[in-house]
């Protein structure tokens, strides 16, 4: 489909799926800047990543792949999968992966993208016992990693004693962070994997009270896949994603990106081992999938426990009844305060899929059903805004969804309903107008009383709930070296949000022209607007108290980067940002200059950046580069200068280690950041180490 994806999805094929040793890491920068969105809210990109990396850790199977696996890939257009499915009915099943040059629209650099990703049928590797296989299994590894901020923060200084006598809050451990990671895979086989996570601040230690057993965070899977008509197996810890997300969106979503086409549906990927360290989003207990013929039917049974704060009150019978009062999603637990609210809550769920491929592989329909129930009902603090949100002790949701691929047109939807009647309907399609023009619509509606609590449908908000919209997205290769990216996303919010007290409505568009005369130089300029309403500060004056104006943000880019030799890359980008609020306009900006050099055993990456944004409404984010799977898309506002240094060094054929050391530097303050974050101090030092060992 995109020559940046396939050369994307070639070069981390090669790296991190097949796990090959002593490749170089892969530059993701262009992949992360396109597929996600750059939002106000924070993310965690390492969830989303190890999200998307599920995805391709199973090669996908041409002589029996539906167009809905190959969208899947996001490798392919409609064009090309359709071509593909054409060529397959009148030609039968594949004998090898070269006939592929036989396909109109497959040329040479697409089909080696491909091939690392896609298989003809099975090996004769299933002949061998899995005991054998799993004890044989060469992509078994150890991974730990380090990370710290150098400056002391506030809550890792001593108490100080309040006016009532008491010591003041302080995180009780140190500030380390660290994680390891044991995991063990083979493609369409099995996967098997342990996660332990501690943050900076939670302490290292053993109390079954609390359920901190040493690392504060852990997690288990147990994945096979193909097990006679076990399509998979999935025990611990996993994800589900089917249809568009609205009933079970395997807890990501790529949203709006400088991808403007295909990125706006979901797919219906299954089960998927849960690997990511935040501590919510996922099921943990037994998940099924069995095939008859074009049916699959998947099971979902889950209790796992939850952080969140409980009230207490007397009834009438002066008996006490125990509510919940909010449930957390940092997995932070610094304090006693934190602590206490780890693991009060235990939640349970029972789901399932039923899904119709037809043999022809061009549509798919199927239902969603799950239930959920908390172990004491969730009373929220009332306020105006959230009055239409969930409350209670359970909830359901059911949903029908459909894919059809119908010439050059891909269609799909999904329409579910919640407990509380509210709806949520997601109608698209993605379309390849000719060999130059791809183009995508989408119409989404959620009710303000729509509930579904793991569902990722596309949505200008974090969740799809109190929102309607119209996307509106296309591509344009007007010949080799030139792409152009558009989209715009109209929306509106019918009831009440979080700072937006009235309905309120805004948009969002952005384009981004490309130039690529070779594949060691890229160029590009992208500009981005959005427009949404927000309460205005209270003036003091005698008035209503909230006001709702318009707020304007418009940001662009431009950026350069070139292979100046096989071992030397340079990227120079100039980011920026204005805002307008109420007719003032504020500015941000921010160069930065990019260097990498590496041999076969060792790279150094480098960045050295300046940024000034007046407001923090005019911050920039910039994705950074850093150890191996791990994501830094930091905010910058105020004024200073950033500047990292990553090293990665292969030890030996079974050991690789990366590190890397950053600080921040502003010239506008002599405090950063509030609370018990708060840094005594002009500059923030950060460090992370990671060590890999392949056990075989």
């Amino acid at each position: 489909m995109k020559q940046l994806f396939c050369l994307f999805f070639f070069l981390i094929g090669s790296f991190c799926l097949a796990q090959q040793r002593g490749n170089p890491a892969v530059d993701l920068e262009s992949f992360i800047e396109r597929l996600f969105p750059v939002q106000d809210e924070d993310i965690d990109y390492e969830a989303i990543y190890e999200a998307l990396f599920q995805l391709y850790q199973n090669p996908i199977n041409l002589n029996q792949a539906n167009s809905e696996a190959l969208q899947a890939s996001y490798l392919l257009s409609p064009l090309q999968v359709g071509n593909f499915l054409l060529y397959r009915e009148r030609f039968g099943p594949l004998i090898s992966l070269y006939e592929l040059q036989a396909i109109p629209e497959f040329d040479l650099p697409l089909i080696e993208a491909l091939i690392p990703f896609v298989t003809l049928g099975e090996s004769n590797r299933r002949s061998v016992p899995f005991l054998q296989r799993l004890k044989q299994e060469e992509n078994a590894y150890l991974l730990f990693r380090h990370r710290r901020t150098w400056e002391t923060r506030k809550g890792f200084t001593p108490a100080d004693t309040l006016s009532n006598g008491r010591l003041s809050t302080r995180y009780l451990g140190d500030p380390n962070e660290l994680y390891l990671r044991f995991r063990i895979q083979h493609p369409r086989d099995f996967s098997l994997g342990v996660t332990l996570e501690k943050d900076a601040g939670e302490q290292f230690t053993w109390d079954g009270q609390t359920a901190r057993y040493g690392f504060n965070f852990f997690s288990f899977h147990f994945t096979r896949y193909q097990v006679g008509k076990w399509r998979t197996i999935a025990l611990g810890d996993f994800q589900a994603s089917f249809g568009q997300g609205l009933v079970f969106g395997a807890g990501y979503t790529l949203g709006k990106g400088a991808e403007t086409v295909p990125t706006v549906r979901r797919s219906s990927i299954g089960l998927l081992p849960y690997t990511a360290a935040l501590e919510f989003g996922f099921f943990r207990g037994l998940g099924l999938t069995r095939q008859w013929k074009n049916w699959t039917v998947t099971a979902i049974a889950s209790h796992a426990p939850r952080d969140g704060r409980i009230a207490s009150a007397i009834d009438t019978l002066e008996n006490v009844v125990e509510t919940i009062s909010s449930l957390s999603q940092t997995g932070l637990h610094r304090t006693l305060s934190e602590i206490s609210t780890k693991n009060q809550i235990r939640e349970s769920n029972l789901g399932g899929n039923i899904q119709y491929a037809h043999s022809s592989g061009r549509w798919q329909v199927g239902a969603n059903a799950l239930a959920s129930r908390f172990d004491r009902p969730w009373v929220r603090s009332p306020r105006i805004y959230n009055s239409r949100e969930f409350s209670g002790q359970t909830n359901g949701v059911t949903s029908l969804y459909f894919n059809y691929n119908w010439k050059n047109f891909f269609l799909f939807g999904e329409s579910a309903i919640s407990q509380s009647k509210g709806t949520g309907t997601v109608l698209g399609l993605v379309s390849s107008l000719s060999k130059e023009i791809d183009f995508s619509l989408l119409w989404r509606r959620y009710d303000p009383d729509f509930h579904s609590f793991y569902s990722s449908g596309f949505a200008e908000s974090t969740r799809p709930i109190n929102e309607q919209g119209l996307y509106m997205g296309i591509q344009i290769r007007p010949s080799k070296i030139w792409k152009i990216n558009a989209y715009y996303d109209y929306f509106k919010f019918p009831w009440l949000r979080y700072r937006v007290y009235a309905p309120s409505k805004g948009y969002e568009w952005l384009a981004r022209v490309s130039y690529q005369p070779s594949r060691n130089l890229i160029a590009f300029v992208q500009l981005r607007q959005e427009q949404k309403d927000r309460n205005l500060a209270n003036s003091g004056e005698n008035q209503l108290p909230y006001l709702v104006e318009p707020v304007i943000k418009q940001n662009g880019m431009l950026s350069l980067e070139t292979h100046l030799s096989k071992d030397l890359f340079i990227r120079s980008r100039v980011l920026w940002s204005q805002v307008t609020i109420q007719g003032e306009k504020t500015q941000g900006f921010m160069a930065l200059q990019d260097i990498q050099y590496g041999k076969r055993a060792w790279r150094l990456t480098g960045r050295w950046a300046i940024f000034d944004a007046e407001t923090y409404d005019n911050r920039l984010y910039a994705f950074e580069n850093n150890v191996l799977w791990t994501f830094s898309i930091p905010a910058f506002s105020g004024r200073g200068i950033r500047y990292y240094l990553l090293g990665q060094y292969q030890i030996n054929p079974k050991l690789t280690a990366y590190l890397r050391i950053s600080q921040t530097r502003f010239s506008d303050r002599d405090v950063i950041s509030s609370g018990l974050q708060t840094i005594e101090g002009a500059r923030q030092t950060d460090s992370a180490l990671m060590i890999r060992y392949f056990l075989k």
